[in-house]
């Protein structure tokens, strides 16, 4: 499950109760999530992780505290941060958003998940292919023999998810799936939503109280993707669905709806 959590945006303190209740409701095995708040005294992603009985690596800043704006990764199993890297900014420099990688003790394996969140700018395309070209980079740095597929056991496909900001006929979302030229050949990726999803699948829409009178259109920009080559059928996409989209209490979660995918299990056929 991939989720924007809006930090401390809107009606933010209202907002926590239904976060915590789609999440229950929801119930990820892993969860990735972007805009996750920290303001010294609270934690937004101990306080999931409390609630939900997971595991969590989230990002931290220089001086090693989390993140005020950052990413998060939650597990039902054993996680541990693999790496943490700060994605460049217009001017090249590094900026405040990052890439957070972990590994996972899964059944079928040690996984590799990542997850990021990319410029905003209506026409960034330029600046989020240069950080996507820096989030595959870093994935292929840390899952260094994705030529030849192998037994999930030995080598599961990495995870990558997030709040892309980038509709799927995109430039930076087409050579990340491999409808132009690859980041880095021959690792592209499988849009989950492409895959299995029903419908356009939207997480951006005015139907939503929070993006009511935002300026940009209904737009797909959050996604599950699952690295290729792999060993079929393993964690090849058999299901996707929005959550998020409904109130709790009167009120809607988050401005971006959550994906949520289902991944086969299945070493072999």
């Amino acid at each position: 499950m991939t989720w924007n959590l809006w930090w401390q945006f809107g009606p933010w303190q209202q907002r926590q109760e239904p976060i915590l209740a789609e999440l229950a409701q929801s119930k990820p095995d892993i969860l990735m999530c972007q805009e996750v708040w920290s303001d010294g005294d609270r934690d937004q992603a101990e306080e999931i992780a409390v609630a939900l009985g997971l595991g969590v690596v989230r990002t931290t800043g220089a001086d090693d505290k989390p993140q005020r704006f950052g990413n998060a990764i939650f597990s039902r199993w054993p996680i541990q941060l693999a790496a943490q890297r700060n994605l460049p900014g217009p001017d090249g420099q590094p900026s405040f958003r990052t890439v957070l990688a972990v590994w996972i003790d899964a059944p079928g394996g040690r996984q590799l998940a990542c997850t990021t969140h990319l410029d905003w700018s209506y026409g960034g395309s330029t600046i989020r292919q240069a950080q996507l070209d820096a989030v595959v980079g870093l994935i292929a740095e840390l899952d260094d023999d994705r030529r030849t597929p192998r037994e999930p056991s030995q080598n599961p496909p990495p995870l990558l998810a997030g709040d892309l900001n980038a509709v799927p006929e995109s430039d930076e979302i087409r050579r990340l799936t491999g409808a132009a030229e690859p980041y880095r050949s021959p690792m592209v990726f499988t849009d989950c939503w492409a895959a299995v999803g029903d419908g356009t699948g939207e997480t951006w829409v005015r139907e939503n109280p929070h993006a009511a009178d935002a300026l940009f259109p209904r737009r797909r920009l959050d996604y599950v993707f699952v690295a290729w080559p792999r060993t079929k059928p393993y964690l090849n996409p058999q299901g996707a669905f929005l959550a998020g989209t409904t109130a709790h209490n009167g009120m809607v979660p988050s401005d971006h709806y959550a994906v949520v995918v289902e991944l086969d299990d299945r070493s072999t056929l």
